[in-house]
């Protein structure tokens, strides 16, 4: 990501901080370089397992030019994809979580890499979120395949 898409980004996701200056702040000053900041006004986010998110995410790469963003926790333990505002309320699915309106999100500054959290797919800075739809289909076709691998695993 170039300079301007960064700055891009980072107002992106500032826009739905209730103190922008101080989110900036935590990004450029904290040690742990992350800031926290609410889902619910802009987007929600589904948090996946990591082996059921890593197959989503790369299912999604194959049927969208680009995904909306996607943070990974330390070790990809949790894949956390961005959806749009009232996904979360709505969505019924066994071992997803949702983070919607009362939640907060750890997130990174766009372009840079901490210990607990990192981007997977940056922000655009546009908004682009993915599709729930999308998202339900892609975990669907994942799920298959997480479960075709562990099937192949235990047969050896």
């Amino acid at each position: 990501m170039q300079g301007s898409e960064i700055k891009t980004a980072v107002e992106w996701l500032v826009s739905v901080a209730p103190d922008p200056d101080a989110c900036r702040w935590e990004w450029e000053r904290s040690p742990l370089g992350v800031a926290l900041l609410p889902a619910g006004r802009h987007w929600d986010v589904l948090v996946l397992p990591g082996d059921l998110g890593t197959a989503t995410l790369d299912v999604l790469h194959r049927l969208l030019e680009r995904p909306g963003p996607v943070l990974a926790d330390f070790g990809s333990a949790r894949l956390g994809f961005f959806v749009p505002a009232g996904t979360a309320a709505r969505w019924l699915g066994t071992g997803v979580r949702g983070a919607g309106h009362g939640s907060w999100i750890v997130v990174p500054y766009p372009g840079r890499a901490t210990g607990g959290v990192r981007w997977l797919v940056l922000p655009d800075g546009r908004g682009t979120l993915t599709d729930p739809a999308v998202l339900e289909l892609a975990m669907h076709e994942a799920v298959a395949t997480v479960l075709r691998e562990r099937a192949g695993a235990g047969e050896g």
